[in-house]
């Protein structure tokens, strides 16, 4: 039983498990992932439990930051598409490098999305 479950009350057996140097350093890895301690984390596992993960916060922020990225671009090409007075200076070489500028973000979000849903294993 988890222990959640039992409010107040104090485990009192320990399991002793011999692993090798590599064999410690994934299931700690894991656990780090996970966002939660060695213990509980082999507790939980031992016990059937699917391990959810935690989103790395810094990948958050460099999303949130993309994010904005695009729509200020995207503000800038409807402007643009809208004959805006504020956009009619810029010629089609402009909004070429704005379009291209759009696609390079979004390949940029791709792989920080990547790092977040399918984060590289450490050997």
């Amino acid at each position: 039983m988890n222990e959640e479950k039992k409010p107040g009350k104090k485990r009192s057996h320990h399991l002793r498990v011999p692993v090798f140097d590599d064999e410690k350093e994934a299931i700690e890895a894991q656990a780090a992932r996970a966002g939660t301690s060695v213990a509980r984390y082999l507790r939980e596992v031992g016990q059937g439990y699917q391990i959810k993960g935690i989103v790395d916060y810094e990948q958050v922020r460099e999303l949130a930051r993309i994010n904005g990225d695009l729509g200020r671009l995207g503000g800038l090409l409807k402007l643009w598409l809208t004959d805006d007075v504020r956009t009619a200076q810029f010629g089609q070489s402009t909004i070429l490098a704005v379009l291209s500028k759009i696609e390079a973000t979004q390949e940029e979000m791709g792989k920080v999305m990547t790092k977040v849903v399918m984060p590289r294993s450490e050997p």
